[in-house]
């Protein structure tokens, strides 16, 4: 989601301060926790009952097929999407929020979860296809691919444009039970720290790393079916060489691993919150510093 202070932005002037930290801790957290996130998309295409497959296993296979290095295997392009994504969130954010937040004088919560939903909504609408990219470079064996451009030729060339779409519908339907969950659990700590009496206006930064990194994984075990799903889908034409649909893949999932399997690469996902969102506020409020940027989350 969007973080606090963009909220209290009076003028579009220092927007841009808040993208390029945000770009920057982004850029840095992604990199730092790479293996974990290939583990975890290698965890939720190729895992089942009759391959089980743990983080250990995922890592191993991984290294043995492609040498140390394969465990960044599309980090490049995860780190290049990051900028236009922030770009888009945010300036979404700042319309969003001015036209209905302004209008309607709505809480806080429902501001976030109005304008923050929407920022991400239409940010990832156009982020979709560098998603698809991100998880066919992912995944590739070694050789498969030349680069970037040469996927993106591959896949329009087989599969063509419909491809690059991929996963959309979950993608989009992730984004309610993550926000709301994300948000709620953030607001639900909020008051507790407001209720112990003390200054919730300058948290230390403990309390907000431990506030974010808690409401971050409870939105995104709201989330994380749809979120394997719609993984699933953008890896499928590669792994099965079918065109899957989202009611598709929820029934070879459920049929094939039961509900358990629902949840297949949760544990690299849950060990990458903390560093990734440790790594994301030390960067984050350093750049934030560099900048002269008052506020914090």
């Amino acid at each position: 989601m969007v973080p606090v202070e963009v909220l209290e932005v009076g003028g579009e002037g220092a927007l841009w301060k808040f993208l390029l930290s945000g770009a920057m801790a982004g850029a840095v957290s992604r990199t730092g926790t790479a293996p974990l996130d290939r583990a975890k998309v290698y965890m939720q295409v190729y895992s089942s009952k009759t391959n089980f497959m743990n983080l250990l296993g995922g890592l191993r296979s991984m290294v043995q097929e492609g040498g140390v290095r394969s465990l960044w295997r599309g980090n490049g392009i995860n780190v290049l999407k990051i900028a236009p994504e922030y770009a888009i969130k945010f300036s979404v954010f700042e319309q969003c929020k001015n036209y209905f937040c302004g209008v309607h004088g709505s809480p806080p919560f429902q501001e976030r979860l109005l304008a923050g939903s929407l920022a991400v909504a239409i940010s990832q609408t156009l982020i979709n296809p560098m998603e698809v990219l991100k998880t066919r470079l992912t995944l590739r064996r070694t050789g498969q691919y030349k680069g970037l451009l040469d996927c993106a030729r591959q896949i329009l060339e087989r599969d063509g444009t419909r491809a690059l779409y991929r996963g959309y519908l979950p993608n989009m339907l992730g984004i309610i039970p993550y926000a709301c969950t994300d948000l709620a659990v953030y607001e639900m700590l909020r008051c507790l720290w407001l209720k112990s009496g003390r200054d919730m206006e300058d948290p230390s930064g403990l309390v907000s790393l431990s506030s974010v990194t808690l409401s971050t994984t409870c939105g995104q075990m709201a989330s994380y079916p749809l979120t394997l799903v719609r993984t699933r889908m953008q890896a499928q034409d590669t792994v099965e060489g079918s065109n899957p649909t989202m009611r598709g893949v929820f029934r070879r999932i459920l049929a094939q691993q039961g509900w358990p399997g629902l949840y297949r690469g949760m544990t690299p996902t849950l060990l990458k919150v903390l560093p990734a969102g440790g790594i994301s506020y030390v960067v984050y409020e350093a750049m934030k510093k560099t900048l002269s940027v008052v506020g914090s989350r």
